[in-house]
């Protein structure tokens, strides 16, 4: 019995110091804001910050400065191209920064009340580290949804669900990057303010992270009126 049980000991044993040499065993922390700045009938600038803790309240992970141009095709189409710098720290305390180029592209529809976004990403990034700079291509492909819970007496005003699923792919030998599943329950105050507060699955590498999320998303109009 011992002999089939010492396996089992060992594994949950070694799975048990890797979560913690990693900091998997620990519930992280995701403070974001995101904001699409409308300037023209076709144009709007996307601005985004996200603020990742390793614990819930403490342990830095990772800071994300994300800025972009978006080019309104039509209602339900968006391409935008933008820059993002990222410095990072390992749960090991090992520091680096990234800067990055990115393109994407959004795609829109709608199947009964519920709400589909499909976004087409490219990444083009240089990770400095130790004074050492890496280049790297990466794709990236989220679907989400949004589902709403209530039929509001003010329009937009409404309690909704909202998930997604993205995959992080490495333009190279090796090309599984990382992968996030979310769920999460949101408020929209009006067309231009929501709030969500969900779950994040983050599966990096061989490893998987447990992540609170708190976002914030204001998109002002500033197109002037007729």
């Amino acid at each position: 019995m011992m002999k089939r049980l010492l396996p089992l000991i060992l594994l949950f044993t070694f799975n048990q110091i890797q979560a913690q040499d990693t900091g998997e065993d620990l519930w992280g922390n995701w403070l974001m804001y995101f904001g699409t700045n409308r300037v023209s009938d076709k144009l709007s600038i996307h601005t985004e910050a996200q603020y990742r803790l390793y614990e819930f309240s403490d342990n830095f992970n990772q800071l994300l400065l994300r800025t972009g141009l978006n080019y309104h095709i039509a209602d339900h189409a968006m391409a935008t191209a933008g820059y993002a710098f990222i410095p990072t720290r390992t749960f090991a305390g090992v520091n680096s920064s990234e800067n990055r180029i990115w393109q994407q592209f959004i795609l829109r529809n709608k199947l009964g009340p519920v709400a589909f976004e499909h976004r087409y990403r490219l990444e083009q990034r240089w990770v400095q580290q130790d004074g050492v700079t890496t280049y790297s291509d990466r794709a990236r492909y989220r679907l989400f949804f949004t589902i709403p819970l209530n039929k509001p007496k003010i329009e937009p005003e409404t309690f909704f669900l909202a998930f997604y699923d993205e995959i992080f792919i490495n333009i190279t030998e090796n090309p599984f990057s990382q992968n996030r599943l979310f769920g999460a329950v949101g408020y929209a105050v009006n067309k231009n303010l929501s709030f969500q507060v969900g779950y994040l699955r983050n599966r990096l590498g061989p490893n998987n992270f447990n992540r609170a999320q708190f976002a914030v998303f204001f998109n002002p109009d500033f197109r002037k009126d007729d």
